[in-house]
């Protein structure tokens, strides 16, 4: 059985069809790369693996669990990390670990473990006690990531994770998204703009454009099946052979 199991998603918003007919499939253990143009359907598509929207038709199934028939039971063991997403900036680094470790734990022992594990993850050392409204963009962005990961969920979907950081944060955050793979076992999806970050973490990666996907292989296979020397021009010379793709 598949950790996820996409089949045959289709989405519109008014008259504009965003997803036609998307089908993949993600194994246990696995960092799964959906990678297209600006418009091709990867936010929607994760938002509905996310529970978060509902498709026109199709299904997706994460762990057998139907996630538009049971929202809830799959939201159990599903963290989402939004591109748009930041920390509540009245509230300390540490109360925003705290205010997430409440929601999700099962007890305060449980809770006291996953704000450990989100400090350790955020690496933000003192400055993890001060308002987050003085912190920069890369200390917040590496606090949602923290916020998403210490709750250790078997599926995490992370929207563009390094979006709007620089090189060393960016760094710092591919380690970190490698290491909780390493070492939790956990399942994660992951959409980037970054084709080096893709090619780095990635264990396979599908190409959507024009709301279908187009070609799904490991790096290296895709990189051969493209004639690419790196995954950048592979993307580029896929979404070229895809009609009437969105910019």
């Amino acid at each position: 059985m598949s950790a996820v199991e996409v089949k045959d998603l289709w989405r519109s918003f008014g008259s504009k069809i965003v997803l036609k007919g998307v089908s993949f499939e993600v194994e246990e253990g696995e960092i799964f790369g959906l990678i297209g143009p600006n418009g091709a359907g990867k936010t929607t598509t994760l938002r509905i693996i996310s529970t978060i929207l509902k498709p026109d038709k199709g299904h997706v199934r994460v762990w057998d669990i139907d996630v538009v028939k049971e929202p809830s039971k799959a939201r159990k063991i599903i963290s989402y990390l939004p591109e748009e997403s930041d920390v509540y900036l009245r509230l300390t680094g540490y109360e925003n670990l705290k205010f997430f470790a409440m929601l999700y734990a099962k007890d305060k022992k449980d809770m006291i473990e996953m704000i450990e594990e989100g400090k350790k993850i955020a690496d933000l050392g003192d400055a993890i006690n001060r308002l987050t409204k003085t912190y920069s963009k890369g200390m917040r962005r590496r606090l949602a990531l923290a916020r998403t990961l210490m709750v250790k969920p078997k599926l995490a979907i992370l929207d563009e994770p390094t979006s709007g950081l620089d090189v060393y944060s960016s760094i710092n955050v591919r380690k970190v998204i490698k290491e909780f793979v390493r070492k939790s076992k956990s399942t994660v999806i992951l959409s980037s703009h970054n084709m080096l970050e893709v090619e780095y973490l990635c264990d396979r990666v599908a190409f959507i454009a024009n709301g279908r996907i187009i070609s799904i292989g490991t790096p290296k296979e895709l990189k051969e099946m493209f004639g690419a020397e790196n995954l950048e021009e592979a993307f580029v010379k896929a979404v070229k052979e895809v009609k009437g793709v969105g910019a």
